[in-house]
């Protein structure tokens, strides 16, 4: 990854949760990421691999919404405390120790590939982006919370919606300057990606 070593993060991992979109401890927090992923999705069950799922923080969360989630890092201590989160909420994930840009599934095995602050620290997303999608069922679902940043980091909302066109029918993107998803006012650029058409091939 180009957004940090496995050590870094595993170093970032006791305090991950600290910030309010991390670790959801907030209620009022909580309930916006709901409100807002929650209706893209499927009806429950959906089959949902979260990538770079961290903490575990949206992996308790969908799967206390009835959804099949599988969560992915490649950072043991975030998914040891991801473990730990998700025995406390009573729910079931099953979390899977990889690299995101190389997802260790078959083709068409989700229904939901979720990714949040995770395409913009890979290298090749372009690439990764098609291996993302080759997973997905034929009605299956590309979620993407990007973003490009105050530090000079990220990817520009324009960016990604062309990497994604490059490889599905369409691309609909709503910025995410909603103050209560983030626990505070934010002045850099934020936004939710849906893809739900069907793949088409590169030309």
């Amino acid at each position: 990854m180009t957004g940090g070593t496995r050590q870094s993060w595993d170093e970032h991992a006791t305090a991950f949760d600290e910030e309010a979109d991390h670790g959801l401890r907030d209620s009022g927090v909580r309930r916006a990421w709901a409100d807002l992923l929650l209706p893209v999705l499927p009806p429950a069950p959906a089959s949902i691999v979260d990538v770079g799922c961290g903490t575990g923080s949206l992996s308790v969360l969908l799967a206390g919404a009835g959804h099949h989630v599988r969560g992915v890092d490649f950072a043991p201590r975030m998914l040891a405390a991801a473990r730990e989160k998700t025995i406390g909420a009573g729910v079931g994930v099953d979390y899977v120790l990889a690299d995101g840009a190389k997802l260790p599934f078959a083709r068409s095995s989700f229904d939901v590939v979720l990714a949040r602050h995770v395409l913009w620290a890979l290298p090749d997303p372009d690439r990764v982006l098609a291996h993302w999608i080759s997973l997905l069922r034929p009605q299956g679902r590309l979620v993407l919370v990007e973003g490009c940043w105050s530090t000079g980091t990220g990817l520009p909302a324009a960016t990604c919606r062309a990497l994604v066109l490059r490889c599905r029918r369409e691309a609909e993107v709503r910025v995410l300057d909603d103050s209560r998803l983030w626990g505070q006012e934010i002045t850099d650029e934020r936004y939710l990606l849906v893809s739900s058409r069907r793949t088409q091939p590169r030309r």
